[in-house]
């Protein structure tokens, strides 16, 4: 959002726009931009490519991270066609999946690995976070291969919740349930 309005060359946002834009109360935007030391001036607001550098910093967002992928079905190969990943700093190093047909073909340059050689491949190149579009039945064992290999961070879409150890952070989205949000909205 700020990076629109970089482009757009707009200098300045306020803490009241930043408010309208996201839902979050202006004194708490300010107070968390506080946290992190000076951003803007009082009465004219946040130098908005600033801004955008610092919270990149804050987020780790100004990093580039390399994904392990798990499941090259439907839902896996939609992550792999997707460009959107790469203008964030995200790019799927490695794809994995157990079906032995899909096994050593590539998907947009990328060869999908033996799931089996995960844990090695994932230590190998160091990758911390890991995407999971497996169904639910395989989730749990493809998780703790992801962990063993050194991912930190995972993205599920298995409709299932993964148990895990501390240290480990999972995002669980279930495409379903997300969709019995939005109908609540309707009425």
């Amino acid at each position: 959002m700020l990076e629109t309005r970089d482009r757009n060359k707009l200098s300045t946002i306020s803490s009241s726009k930043l408010s309208e834009i996201t839902g979050i109360n202006s004194y708490q935007i300010r107070k968390d931009f506080s946290y992190f030391g000076e951003f803007g001036k009082r009465g004219i607001g946040y130098p908005v490519s600033e801004l955008a550098k610092k919270l990149k910093k804050i987020m780790k967002s100004n990093k580039k991270w390399d994904i392990a992928l798990a499941g090259a079905g439907n839902i896996g190969t939609a992550f792999l066609r997707y460009k959107g990943f790469s203008k964030r700093g995200f790019t799927i190093r490695l794809v994995f999946d157990n079906d032995i047909l899909k096994i050593g073909t590539e998907i947009d340059n990328i060869k999908i690995l033996p799931i089996q050689e995960m844990e090695e491949h994932l230590k190998k190149q160091k990758i911390k976070i890991g995407i999971i579009a497996v169904p639910a039945q395989s989730a749990q064992e493809v998780a703790d291969k992801m962990i063993a290999g050194g991912v930190r961070s995972i993205l599920n879409f298995a409709p299932v919740s993964i148990r895990h150890s501390q240290g480990v952070s999972i995002k669980h989205i279930d495409i379903a349930i997300e969709l019995e949000k939005l109908v609540y909205y309707l009425f």
